[in-house]
């Protein structure tokens, strides 16, 4: 997770010593600015960095990452998921497109349930 939110990082570590992916732990690991150099499946930026989206979302193109942010027109400037609140409802914007170009996955049953930005 890129910015800064002492609570969301207590909460996600929590969540995270509960779960496993297969296998495997999951790692929560927290940065204020974004580094290349770390290693993630999955960079989440919380609104105080959004500014960064376009720039990590081109650093992160060659590894698999899936972007994650919390910000106005953020699937237009890079990411492949931002949450929105619309009508007091949390829901989320989904680009294909950019998934695509990170090199992930994708399923039309997940398009479905977002509200789509191409």
């Amino acid at each position: 997770m890129v910015g800064k939110n002492e609570n969301l990082i207590t909460e996600l570590k929590t969540l995270a010593s509960k779960k496993k992916v297969g296998n495997q732990d999951i790692e929560v690991k927290n940065s204020y600015v974004f580094d290349a150099a770390i290693s993630a499946q999955i960079v989440y930026l919380l609104p105080d960095v959004s500014k960064v989206v376009a720039d990590v979302s081109s650093k992160s193109k060659s590894k698999s990452t899936l972007v994650v942010a919390e910000s106005p027109n953020a699937c237009k400037t890079g990411s492949s998921i931002n949450f929105v609140v619309i009508d007091n409802k949390l829901k989320f914007e989904y680009n294909k497109n950019n998934a695509v170009k990170a090199g992930l996955k994708t399923n039309d049953d997940f398009k479905s349930l977002a509200i789509n930005v191409e």
